[in-house]
């Protein structure tokens, strides 16, 4: 299979999550056939989705990987558990506090539509948390059918999201 660049997004708002976001970006590029190319800094983000809880800290990285889609999904989701990530049902902690979360925002061109696997991320291009991080490493990344994650960016405010030191 040939490389592709995968485009994922990190965060929490629970414990040390500076620490985590550290320890996962190691961790995503001690996977199998995969290489981190990119990590944006962190930045603090207000909550979205459901505003009672703490500021997330989120971040981007871009990854060279050979791993198929599903298989490279899997590694994200066992990279959660591994920092205290417990995913439920429930649709109300859909967008609740969480010590990480790693959403495989892009992989490559692809577009895949399969139950537990959306790429691009459907919500991608509606959420400036995710795409100022992104835009910092790939800002000519394509969404396919959206355009790039610059002109994404630009069409979205980006107001109190900061880069922290």
């Amino acid at each position: 299979m040939r490389p592709v660049v995968a485009c994922v997004g990190l965060g929490g708002n629970v414990g040390e999550v500076a620490q985590a976001v550290a320890g996962a970006l190691a961790a995503l590029d001690g996977l199998p056939q995969t290489h981190l190319i990119g990590a944006s800094r962190i930045y603090r983000t207000p909550a979205w989705g459901r505003r009672d809880q703490p500021d997330f800290l989120n971040a981007a990285a871009t990854l060279e990987t050979t791993l198929p889609a599903r298989a490279l999904l899997d590694a994200l989701l066992e990279i959660e558990r591994r920092f205290g990530r417990e995913r439920t049902a429930d649709v109300g902690d859909r967008w609740g506090p969480r010590t990480l979360d790693l959403d495989l925002l892009l992989y490559g061109d692809a577009v895949l539509d399969e139950p537990g696997l959306r790429v691009p991320h459907p919500h991608l291009h509606e959420r400036a948390f995710a795409l100022l991080p992104l835009a910092e490493i790939a800002p000519q990344a394509a969404i396919p059918g959206r355009g790039s994650v610059a002109d994404a960016l630009a069409a979205l405010d980006a107001g109190g999201i900061e880069a922290i030191p």
